[in-house]
């Protein structure tokens, strides 16, 4: 056992906490109660989406029609709405350098009754415009969707904005997903612009199960966002609009995950869909990246695999437990063939949904499929 003394800057407030953790704090692999699942993928159905080549958009920045879709749809973002699953999914184009990050990415928006066979809109939901937002996000354009359901049924998305030089988390709202306002960057302003420059991606916004599906949750009086690539931080908002980074007592953004050689987040852990405010804490899908020389041997080498993490459900930054093997991986062709040869089953968007769980990922950087799960085990929270 180990003693950690921990203090962390919540907005300008200093806290300070004393908690005793197993060093490392696991759990051994398979079911441990408090994780959410186990998840299997359907018989039938998967992948969801596939690149469909004859799309076409007129684009408001090229002012010509582009195949917006014809390359890659992968990494999707959902949403329960009115009875339905609501996807948002990355979308590349057919323009650019053939080369990871070398398309232009729009958000393509697809629903379903069953949450496994979806009907797609022809056009793209979301995409860079002849906006305030265009230097950030042209030609890279938007990527990674995460989105939650706020106050008042107002729908707030996390993505990243990639300009090919520099990429933040780009914030916009919505009434109905397909008209979005868009705020910038989440921490353009935070103290004092500290952040403005700042290079990061992946934010889940902590969700709670409430009439059937989740919502953002409040803990304390204030929403949560954990976030990053490479290392997992925290940030807080009032108004899940406008964030903070949490800051450790030297100022330093607070680490709340890192990698652990030998496991399958040797590489790094990168932030999935939005966490769950459970009865037994805050679960955290992450997606791990497997590294090529000290990492998991059942795995791939720079293979991402998910997989599941607790935290205190009063105190955001306390890791209690995390799972010592990936619940999710690349087995079958479509998640070990495509745009990311090494394979993916990259975890972004989580629904409650007609009493289950629906996760939908990411297979190789190429395609979109879904793993369901029970909900048994798991009951609301409660926003606090």
């Amino acid at each position: 056992m180990s003693r950690i003394a921990w203090k962390v800057t919540f907005s300008g407030v200093l806290v300070a906490a004393l908690f005793v953790a197993t060093a490392p704090a696991t759990q051994n692999p398979g079911p441990t109660g408090w994780d959410l699942g186990p998840f299997s993928r359907p018989a039938q159905g998967n992948p969801v989406m596939s690149p469909q080549p004859r799309s076409l958009f007129s684009d408001p920045i090229r002012k010509a029609p582009v195949h917006w879709e014809a390359l890659h749809t992968f990494n999707p973002g959902a949403i329960a709405r009115q009875d339905r699953v609501y996807v948002l999914y990355r979308a590349e184009d057919d323009t650019g350098e053939h080369a990871i990050g070398g398309h232009t990415s729009r958000l393509g928006l697809a629903e379903s009754s069953d949450g496994i066979h979806f009907k797609r809109r022809s056009a793209p939901a979301f995409f860079p415009a002849e906006d305030r937002q265009k230097q950030r996000e042209w030609p890279g354009g938007v990527e990674d969707p995460r989105v939650v359901e706020g106050e008042n049924g107002t729908y707030v998305l996390t993505y990243t904005q990639w300009n090919r030089v520099t990429y933040s988390i780009g914030i916009a709202s919505s009434k109905d997903l397909l008209h979005w306002n868009k705020y910038g960057p989440a921490f353009l302003s935070a103290v004092g612009g500290k952040y403005a420059n700042l290079k990061y991606k992946s934010g889940g916004i902590v969700t709670t199960l409430s009439d059937g599906r989740l919502k953002a949750a409040k803990i304390h009086g204030k929403y949560w966002m954990y976030w990053g690539e490479g290392e997992v931080h925290l940030a807080t908002s009032q108004d899940l609009l406008h964030w903070t980074p949490v800051q450790d007592e030297s100022g330093e953004l607070l680490v709340v995950l890192s990698r652990r050689p030998g496991h399958f987040d040797s590489g790094f852990p990168e932030v999935g869909p939005p966490p769950v405010l459970t009865k037994n804490g805050i679960v955290v899908v992450y997606n791990g990246k497997n590294d090529p020389d000290a990492g998991d041997p059942a795995l791939g080498t720079n293979a991402y695999a998910a997989g599941q993490a607790l935290f205190s459900g009063d105190e955001p930054a306390k890791l209690l437990a995390r799972a010592d093997a990936p619940f999710l991986k690349p087995e079958l062709p479509y998640e070990k063939t495509g745009q990311y040869v090494a394979g993916t089953t990259f975890a972004e968007g989580l629904v409650a949904f007609d009493g289950k769980w629906f996760l939908y990922y990411g297979c190789a950087d190429s395609m979109v499929g879904v793993a369901v799960a029970g909900m048994e085990n798991q009951v609301k929270g409660g926003a606090k």
